[in-house]
C-alpha cells in the first residue's frame, strides 16, 4: 500500500509539472476578469428584469386609482337618479379595487427594496472589478518583468530551468489566490439578489367574511357621505 501511494505521488507530480508548462498566469488573470464582466452583465439583466416588474406594478396602480375614481363618480350619478342599488354596486366595486390597490402598494414596496439591493450589489461588484483589474495589470507587469529577469539570469549564469520553475510556481500560486478571492467576492455580491413572490390571499373563510362585512360597512358610510354632499 505504501508503494502504491508513492507511485501515485510521483505520477501526480509529473502531471502537475506538465500542466505548469502549458499554463500562462497572465491568460488566467485575463480569463478571470472576463468572467467578472460576464457576472456584471448578469447583474444588469437581473436589475433590468426587476425594474420592468416595478414599472408594471406602477402602471397597474395608476389604472386602479382611475378605477376607484370612476366608481365613485358612478355612485354619485346613480344617487342623483335615485338608484341606490346601482350606487351600492358601484361602491362595492370601488372597495374591491381599493383592496387590490393595497396589495399592489405592498408589492411595489417589496420590488423597490429589491431594486435598491441590486443597485447596491452592482456598485460593490463594480468596485471589486476595478480593484481586481488594477491588481491584474500590476501582477501581469510584475510577472513579465520577473520572467524577463529569470531568462536573463539563466542566460548569464546558467541557472537551471528547474530552479526557475520554483519561482514561477510561487508566482502562479499567488495569482491563483487573487483569482479565487475575486471570484468569491463576485459570488458574495450576486447573493444579494432577492426573489419576489406574487401576493397571495392567505385568508381563511372567517377572515374573508369579516373583510366583506367591513367593505359593506364602508359602502354604507360612503352612501351617507354622498347623500350629505348632495343634500348640501
Amino acid at each position: 500500500m505504501g508503494l502504491f501511494r508513492r507511485v501515485s505521488s510521483i505520477f501526480e507530480s509529473k502531471v502537475n509539472k506538465l500542466l505548469d508548462q502549458f499554463e500562462d498566469p497572465n491568460a488566467t488573470l485575463d480569463l478571470s476578469y472576463e468572467k467578472m464582466l460576464d457576472g456584471l452583465q448578469d447583474i444588469n439583466r437581473h436589475l433590468a428584469d426587476v425594474v420592468t416588474q416595478q414599472k408594471q406594478i406602477e402602471l397597474q396602480m395608476a389604472s386602479v386609482h382611475k378605477d376607484i375614481a370612476r366608481r365613485d363618480e358612478e355612485a354619485r350619478a346613480a344617487l342623483k337618479m335615485n338608484r341606490e342599488d346601482l350606487a351600492k354596486a358601484a361602491l362595492e366595486r370601488k372597495h374591491q379595487s381599493t383592496e387590490q390597490l393595497t396589495q399592489l402598494q405592498q408589492a411595489a414596496e417589496n420590488i423597490t427594496a429589491q431594486v435598491e439591493r441590486l443597485k447596491d450589489a452592482k456598485r460593490r461588484f463594480e468596485e471589486r472589478m476595478n480593484s481586481f483589474k488594477t491588481q491584474k495589470e500590476v501582477a501581469k507587469a510584475s510577472y513579465k518583468a520577473a520572467q524577463a529577469q529569470v531568462k536573463m539570469g539563466e542566460s548569464l549564469t546558467g541557472i537551471s530551468r528547474q530552479l526557475g520553475g520554483v519561482s514561477d510556481a510561487l508566482r502562479r500560486a499567488n495569482d491563483k489566490t487573487e483569482q479565487m478571492s475575486a471570484r468569491a467576492a463576485a459570488v458574495e455580491s450576486l447573493m444579494d439578489e432577492g426573489i419576489l413572490d406574487d401576493p397571495l390571499d392567505g385568508r381563511d373563510k372567517t377572515e374573508r367574511e369579516l373583510d366583506k362585512l367591513k367593505r359593506q360597512s364602508a359602502v354604507d358610510d360612503d352612501l351617507k357621505r354622498l347623500r350629505k354632499e348632495l343634500g348640501s
